[in-house]
């Protein structure tokens, strides 16, 4: 019976595995077929011959590498922005006792139930009205905004797990707050910032929706809004093309995952926290 059962959990694993991998292997092979593969065969026939062209017209058609640095400023700057608020404020949190601790805890996780899409029309006008729109700042802010609440929430996760006798035994040697936090505190925390860096990096790298809306100078735009690009005349889409700038623009996010894999599971799991 547990034999049996094993074997219904190893399928089951593999099956959910094929279904996740499957939409990145058909855009990657995509990719690679012409325009009459693209439009004549079945969207599961795979490539007769790898055909590197769609990946020319790619980047020779649009801006690709323009918007890949856009988007990479807002990535960077954005993630940079989170691990600071969300590391102090959630010391400050969990680690510092005070009357309304728990009180601010709430009012960060409240943020984790308010849709984004009810603030866009608020963000514009205010955004109008302070010159930001059409900047890089029009995107970071909303995005550091509304993924602060849950990265606060897994570091003070994580932080329940530091004793505090080794706070303690710091400050009796003299050290101060900031020197606790910055010496010890962090460097401790290399598994849950790893977390909240790849977690941010996928929301990130894929947002539409600000960009779509504060956004409309070219020289300005992420990837996501510059797939647009590829739509011609009367709405005709060079397929080939785009699938082979959305293939390029997957790696970034393929890449850090990957390189970063074992610090995400330890990260999310309690017990790997305590060293």
């Amino acid at each position: 019976m547990r034999k049996l059962k094993h074997t219904f959990l190893y399928i089951l694993m593999i099956a959910i595995l094929l279904i996740q991998i499957y939409p990145i292997f058909w855009i990657f092979m995509t990719s690679l077929k012409t325009a009459d593969e693209v439009r004549s065969k079945s969207t599961f026939a795979l490539p007769s011959s790898f055909c590197i062209d769609n990946y020319i017209r790619a980047v020779t058609t649009s801006n690709l590498a323009l918007y890949f640095k856009n988007s990479l400023i807002v990535l960077l700057v954005t993630v940079a922005a989170l691990i600071l608020f969300a590391s102090t404020a959630a010391f400050a949190i969990g680690k510092m006792r005070f009357a309304a601790n728990k009180w601010l805890l709430s009012f960060f996780l409240l943020g984790i139930t308010i849709p984004i899409h009810v603030t866009l029309i608020p963000l514009f006008q205010i955004y109008r009205n302070t010159h930001l729109l059409n900047t890089c700042w029009a995107l970071i802010l909303p995005q550091v905004g509304f993924n602060l609440p849950l990265s606060i929430y897994l570091f003070i996760t994580f932080y329940k797990f530091i004793p505090d006798t080794i706070m303690e035994a710091a400050a009796i040697d003299g050290a101060s707050v900031w020197r606790i936090f910055a010496s010890m505190i962090l460097p401790m925390s290399k598994n849950c910032i790893i977390t909240v860096v790849t977690m941010n990096t996928i929301f990130i790298w894929n947002e539409f929706i600000f960009a779509n809306t504060f956004i409309s100078a070219a020289e300005l735009k992420t990837i996501p809004i510059g797939l647009f690009d590829y739509i011609g005349a009367k709405g005709m889409v060079d397929w080939g093309a785009t699938f082979s700038a959305i293939s390029i623009f997957l790696l970034p996010v393929l890449l850090v995952y990957f390189l970063l894999n074992k610090g995400i599971i330890s990260g999310m799991t309690a017990g790997a926290v305590k060293e």
